[in-house]
C-alpha cells in the first residue's frame, strides 16, 4: 500500500514515516506544495495525508488537483488548526478525513486503514477470492485456509494483483507500486520478475489455481476468467 505524506514540519515528517513503514507501508514524502504537486500528478497512491498549510501553497489546493485528476487516493488533511472552517473546506473538496495536530501515529494509522477499507474493499476486514483469503488487520494471505507465508512485497504484489484482477498491468505500474521512487535505481525489471516468480510458485504449492499470467512484452495479467 502506498501512502504519501505531505508535511512541512521535518520531526513529524519522519516520524509519519518512520512509523508508517513499520507498519508495512511503502510511503513517499513531499515537504512543500511544489514538490507535492509534482508527486500527485506523476504517481499513483492508496491514501494521501496532506498539511493545509505548507511552504509554497496550500493543502487544499493538493486536495483539489487529486479530485480535477479523479485520484482513486483516500485523503487525509492534517491541520495545526482546530478550525471548523479548514475541515469543512476539505470535506466539501473530497477529502475522506480530517486530523487536528497532535495527534497519535497509531491513530493515523487507523485513519488510514479505514479509509483504504472502505474505499477499495466495501470497508470490510478481509477478502475472499475464490480459494484465496485476505486478512488486511494481520496482512496475512490464505489458500484454501492454509497460511501463505510472504514476504512484505509479495502480500503487496498480491494484494495488488487481486484489486486490478482480470486488467492487464504494466511492469512499470508493478514497480511502481511496490518501490515507488525508488524504482529508478533499478536498471532492469529482474526483481519483478523474482517477486512473482516466488508468488506464483509458493500460491501453487498450497493449491491455489495459476492467476498470474504473463502478458508478453507487456506485463502481467492477474486472471480469474
Amino acid at each position: 500500500m502506498k501512502i504519501l505524506l505531505i508535511e512541512d514540519e521535518k520531526d513529524l515528517l519522519d516520524s509519519m514515516k518512520t512509523y508508517l513503514e513499520s507498519e508495512g507501508y511503502l510511503c513517499e514524502t513531499a515537504n512543500d506544495y511544489q514538490k507535492a504537486s509534482e508527486k500527485v500528478h506523476s504517481y499513483d497512491y492508496d491514501c494521501v495525508v496532506v498539511d493545509i498549510t505548507l511552504p509554497k501553497g496550500n493543502g487544499l489546493q493538493i486536495v483539489k488537483e487529486l479530485k480535477e485528476k479523479k485520484s482513486e487516493a483516500g485523503i487525509i488533511i492534517v491541520s495545526a488548526k482546530n478550525s471548523l472552517d479548514d475541515k469543512l473546506a476539505g470535506l466539501e473538496l473530497g477529502s475522506d478525513d480530517y486530523l487536528t495536530k497532535p495527534f497519535h501515529l497509531s491513530e493515523l494509522n487507523a485513519r488510514i486503514k479505514a479509509i483504504v477499507r472502505r474505499k477499495n474493499f466495501s470497508g470490510t476486514n478481509d477478502l475472499i477470492m475464490n480459494e484465496i483469503k485476505i486478512d488486511f488487520p494481520s496482512r496475512t494471505a490464505y489458500v484454501n485456509g492454509n497460511e501463505l507465508i510472504l514476504t512484505a512485497k509479495e502480500y503487496e504484489l498480491l494484494l495488488f494483483f487481486i484489486t486490478n484482477k482480470n486488467k492487464v498491468i504494466t511492469k512499470n505500474a508493478i514497480a511502481e507500486h511496490l518501490w515507488g521512487d525508488d524504482m529508478d535505481q533499478n536498471d532492469s525489471f529482474d526483481f519483478i520478475y523474482t517477486h512473482i516468480k516466488n508468488l506464483r510458485k509458493k500460491m501453487l504449492e498450497k493449491g491455489a489455481e495459476d492467476y498470474i499470467k504473463t502478458v508478453y512484452g507487456i506485463g502481467y495479467n492477474f486472471s480469474t476468467q
